[in-house]
């Protein structure tokens, strides 16, 4: 074939992405070059630019509509709404295909909300303004769109792409796609560790922020007798993290309230509740408020019947940043009490 013809695949990205490939698939079989906006970024007006160019350049544009609006522009419209009108804008011959009404098709892949669905029947509405095909699985797609690009193709031929001294092999071409595809996927899977990246940043730093902003007022006992115990305040923040240690794998609820007892007076504490039941469930009632510390999914035995916790993900993002900065700022991991609280203690006394 001595004409190659660029055909522009829109559609939403995560739920249409093996839809899409078969469009791929489908143009790669008829010896043309598809090309796709997951091969960029529409994240600002440049790399827009760079997609509206492409669209520019090409020959056919095939839009796929399943039950998702997509991603939203700051005007409002979905980027795949966008791509469409420009396309038409630009005279470029569209192909719309959208997924019949009683094909089967998973829940999470439809939207819920009101307005991302009214947006969605009023963007179906456009596409059908022009001829349309319905298609019902990833396997009738790819047949229907063969089929209608051979007939736009006939009906409608544009400039296409060629050569005169050199006839682009379907190898390479098929190649160049394979690469430039793989090349896009590889784009978006970095963005989206990135985005990952920001995202745990900025939710450990409000976990840290608020432990740190909130004060706990203890008192421990160091015999059975609450009469000789001694008040202590502490922020959220130093409470966890004397905890957080023994809760990487689990430990019971009684367990917590030795290791945060240890921390403020060392071994100076009484082995039953040092400071209560009640405070110490209240003190994890807060964890688990902050996701830092869920119910241990571990089993036990029927005639245990103590309650055991462990450190959610996002427990042991803190855990893991908090004890990283005290190392590098050279600052002890073993926990608060050290001789400066003993000799403060002692002034106490």
């Amino acid at each position: 074939m001595d004409k190659k013809y660029q055909v522009f695949i829109s559609s939403t990205y995560e739920d249409l992405k093996e839809e899409r490939d078969q469009a791929i698939k489908a143009v790669l079989e008829m010896g043309h070059i598809p090309v796709g906006m997951e091969m960029f970024s529409a994240a600002d007006e440049e790399q827009w630019q760079l997609i509206a160019r492409q669209i520019e350049m090409t020959d056919y544009y095939v839009i796929i509509v399943g039950h998702r609006y997509g991603s939203e522009t700051p005007e409002g419209i979905s980027y795949t709404e966008k791509e469409y009108d420009y396309a038409k804008n630009c005279g470029v011959p569209t192909l719309g295909f959208v997924i019949d009404e009683k094909a089967a098709w998973p829940a999470d892949r439809i939207d819920k909300e009101s307005n991302k669905k009214k947006k969605l029947d009023d963007f179906k509405t456009k596409v059908k303004l022009k001829h349309v095909q319905f298609w019902n699985s990833k396997e009738d797609l790819h047949g229907k769109i063969s089929i209608s690009l051979i007939k736009t193709m006939n009906s409608n031929p544009r400039t296409g792409w060629s050569r005169a001294d050199v006839t682009v092999s379907l190898s390479l071409t098929k190649e160049l796609a394979r690469l430039s595809s793989e090349n896009s996927e590889l784009r978006i899977e970095n963005q989206k560790l990135i985005n990952k990246q920001a995202e745990s940043i900025d939710e450990v730093r409000e976990a840290l922020n608020i432990l740190n902003n909130n004060e706990r007022k203890l008192k421990i006992r160091a015999s059975s007798s609450w009469d000789d115990s001694k008040e202590y305040t502490r922020s959220l923040l130093k409470l966890f993290l004397a905890a957080a240690p023994n809760l990487i794998l689990e430990n019971s609820t009684e367990g917590i309230a030795w290791n945060i007892a240890h921390s403020i007076v060392g071994t100076k504490y009484h082995s039953y509740w040092p400071f209560g039941k009640v405070n110490t469930e209240h003190l994890i009632a807060d964890f688990v408020a902050l996701e830092l510390v869920e119910p241990s999914k571990k089993k036990h035995t029927v005639s245990d019947k103590n309650s055991y916790w462990s450190l959610t993900q996002l427990g042991k993002k803190l855990d893991k940043r908090s004890r990283r900065i005290q190392l590098e700022e050279g600052i002890s991991t073993f926990g608060e009490y050290n001789k400066e609280d003993s000799k403060e203690d002692n002034e106490e006394e």
